[in-house]
């Protein structure tokens, strides 16, 4: 998605990454660049705007459950997994 006028960041690029932009999972410089991209850009922004909003419904609605423990662990190895099999590709290198 684009919304036609030039950026010195892609909206596509911006919109790839919204949701480590919400959930703060960006570097200083990275997070700048996404926030002076969305003041900027009232399509990324209104985009930003509509996933923010999920999030919060989404967080107020599922605020008294907890995954089961089998869930937790199992994401928590996939998450390991991926982990180690991305260091490996990165040494083979």
């Amino acid at each position: 998605m684009s919304c036609g006028r030039p950026h010195e960041t892609d909206c596509g690029e911006v919109l790839r990454q919204v949701y480590e932009y919400l959930d703060g999972e960006m570097g200083p410089e990275d997070c700048e660049r996404i926030s002076a991209h969305l003041r900027e850009c009232g399509s990324c922004m209104s985009e930003y705007e509509r996933d923010q909003l999920l999030k919060a419904i989404i967080r107020r609605s599922c605020r008294c459950e907890s995954a089961p423990v089998a869930l937790r662990t199992q994401i928590l190895t996939r998450i390991t997994t991926v982990t180690l099999e991305t260091r490996t590709i990165t040494r083979g290198d």
